[in-house]
This record gives structure tokens, C-alpha cells and sequence, in this order.
């Protein structure tokens, strides 16, 4: 991946709130985001467009939740190329041996973790995901 790319997000959440804070987040940074809000409609962006670097999902969500998410990228082999980091509430150990089954990339608990240190952190993970 070319050095000075800028990464290219996928942002899935239900709050609409925090979709907005973490996009202009991410955006100060120089970072290209596109929020979707849910699981359903992320599936649905993935399909038509699978050239995101980085997709942030939420696991906790109305109709599909972020594990149907990851279990719909993984079966059809979607976003292969993609980082995958859950940014959730979740924090039990359940939830993370979860995800950990799905081989995401990173696991971030937004309740412990100000929206600056998410930025580095999933700056930090891609960038150990493609290299840099």
C-alpha cells in the first residue's frame, strides 16, 4: 500500500451521535469515512463498493448485530482485504473470544477509550495490518 494513501473507512453504528463525533474524528485526520447505520445496510455497502482499508462496526444493533456482520463477511468472503475492528461497548470476555472467532483485526472498548485514542488505535492497528 502506497506510503502517504490515506485510508478508506467504513464506519457502522446505530448511534448516529457517535457516528458523527468518530467520522469528523476521522476525517480531521485526513481519513475518507463512510458511515452506515447497521449491520444490514453495511452487508448491503460491502457488496457493491469492497475497496474499504478499514470497516468499524458496532455489535450491538437492531435486526443483524455486528457478529451476523462479521459472520456474512467471513462466510462470502467480503472485504478480504479489509481491517475488521469492532468498536463496541462490549467488553466481557464472551464478546471478545466472539469476535476474536471471526479473526478481526483489533477490538476496541469505546466506554474506556476517548475518541482520540480510537483514532490512534485504529491508525495503529492498519497500519501493522499493511506494513507501514
Amino acid at each position: 500500500m502506497d506510503k502517504n494513501k490515506k485510508y478508506k473507512i467504513l464506519l457502522v453504528d446505530d448511534d448516529k451521535f457517535l457516528v458523527d463525533m468518530y467520522s469528523l474524528k476521522f476525517k480531521e485526520s485526513g481519513l475518507e469515512v463512510e458511515a452506515v447505520f447497521g449491520a444490514q445496510e453495511a452487508l448491503e455497502r460491502i457488496r457493491e463498493n469492497d475497496n474499504f482499508d478499514i470497516i468499524i462496526l458496532d455489535l450491538i444493533m437492531p435486526g443483524m448485530d455486528g457478529f451476523g456482520l462479521l459472520e456474512n463477511i467471513r462466510k462470502k468472503k467480503l472485504a478480504e482485504n479489509s481491517v475488521l475492528i469492532v468498536l463496541s461497548n462490549q467488553g466481557q470476555r464472551s464478546d471478545i473470544d466472539c469476535a476474536e472467532k471471526f479473526n478481526v483485526d483489533g477490538y476496541i472498548i469505546k466506554a474506556s477509550t476517548i475518541p482520540s485514542e480510537v483514532l490512534t488505535k485504529v491508525l495503529e492497528i492498519a497500519d501493522n495490518k499493511f506494513g507501514k
